[in-house]
């Protein structure tokens, strides 16, 4: 297992991608910002840096994100809280400020400004908006994400079993007079940024594909109404695969995921398949180390530490990967999946991990240290098939553990 820690920044700016140069059509087709001024528009940012390491045995911590928030708070509040970019931050008084090229650039400002933490960051993820993101890594790489929402009625089942495997694989979804969804579609560009532009695909290219998708899919039913799902089973899976064709043939497409519901989920990359749950768990917890006294305690964990503790409401979501299985349509058995999930997770609910637990008696219990605790007990559940386990411990602070995946 690959762990990573976290840490979630947000910021305010404006920006002006339209050029001064260009006609207003062809500001259109690069970045849909033909009607921007001479003075921009804004964003509400969102930043996640992700960091990679070796976790303390003795803190239990990858990085302290504590430390993590003070390196890079003025950063990000004296060069991007509050400014127009074009202006005030360069290089975007010369660079575009595209999420591919801030992506960029915040990756490369985070790693200096965190040279001497315990870990430094391998990933900038970057929210401009509900619809549109960039991910920069350290290896080099930059992904652009695009969200797309449709609404859709299906029957959940597979023409190549009968009635009573139907059922009792899929539930009450497979019944007769079927359900509905509203789906929320990720879809994951990769491939070289333009310099002149700073964006991996125009937009007039990515807003038709997606249009054009979303008219195929929207208010329809999808057993009835979308042919090259009609003959096959009809799962998210399988649909998220159908996505994934179908963009392909105009976008440099990585990888999709398909939240049929906030906690369901279904991804394809082309090779392989990942079906995700997110459930919930209530503990309390304080931070600290049985050997050391409050003031070093308070000195290592910071608020953590206080001797009556805290308590969050952690999320937890699971994603199991693997070949489809053509006569179902599922990469996984979801009853399962999800009691399996469950009843790891029913130990910890309601607790208090250090006073109640005895995995927690004798090392702290930090988000890193939850993760490797869970990791091998769900794994085992899961016949080793589990591939991304991620703990959300506040709207700010994650960890990640993830499967090594051969190439």
């Amino acid at each position: 297992m690959v762990l990573t820690a976290n840490r979630r920044f947000t910021f305010c700016a404006s920006r002006r991608l339209a050029r001064a140069s260009w006609a207003r059509e062809e500001s259109e087709r690069v970045y849909g910002a033909g009607r921007e001024g001479d003075w921009g528009s804004g964003e509400n940012y969102q930043v996640h840096l992700v960091f990679a390491g070796e976790v303390s045995p003795h803190t239990g911590f990858l990085v302290n994100l504590a430390e993590v928030k003070a390196a890079l708070r003025g950063l990000i509040e004296e060069r991007y809280d509050h400014r127009f970019l074009n202006l005030d931050t360069p290089p975007f008084d010369a660079l575009p400020p595209s999420a591919e090229n801030l992506a960029v650039t915040m990756l490369d400002e985070a790693r200096a400004a965190c040279r001497g933490l315990s870990a430094r960051p391998v990933a900038c993820h970057l929210r401009e908006s509900p619809q549109r993101g960039a991910t920069a890594y350290a290896s080099g790489c930059v992904e652009r994400e695009a969200w797309l929402d449709f609404s859709a009625a299906r029957r959940t089942r597979s023409p190549h079993l009968s009635e009573e495997e139907n059922r009792e694989l899929f539930g009450r979804a497979a019944s007769v007079a079927g359900h509905g969804h509203g789906y929320r579609l990720r879809v994951v560009l990769a491939g070289p940024v333009e310099s002149d532009t700073g964006v991996i695909v125009p937009h007039a290219g990515e807003a038709a594909a997606l249009a054009d998708l979303r008219d195929r899919l929207d208010h329809t039913n999808l057993n009835l109404e979308v042919p090259e799902l009609a003959a096959g089973p009809v799962t998210t899976e399988c649909l998220a695969r159908f996505v994934f064709g179908a963009l392909r043939a105009s976008l440099p497409v990585a990888r999709v995921r398909l939240h049929e519901t906030r906690d369901l989920f279904a991804e394809y990359d082309g090779r392989r398949f990942g079906l995700g749950l997110e459930r919930a768990f209530s503990a309390a917890h304080r931070l600290h180390r049985r050997d050391l006294g409050d003031e070093e305690n308070t000195r290592l964990f910071g608020p953590c530490a206080n001797p009556n503790g805290h308590g969050h409401r952690y999320a937890v979501q699971a994603t199991v990967g693997g070949e489809l299985d053509e006569r179902s349509g599922t990469a996984a058995a979801l009853p399962a999946f999800d009691a399996r999930l469950k009843a790891v997770l029913a130990e910890w609910d309601g607790r208090h991990l250090d006073r109640e637990t005895a995995e927690f008696r004798e090392r702290p219990s930090t988000g890193e240290n939850i993760v490797t605790v869970l990791w091998p007990r769900l794994d085992g559940l899961l016949g080793g098939r589990l591939t991304r386990l991620r703990l959300i411990e506040t709207e700010n602070n994650r960890f990640t553990g993830r499967r090594a995946v051969e190439a």
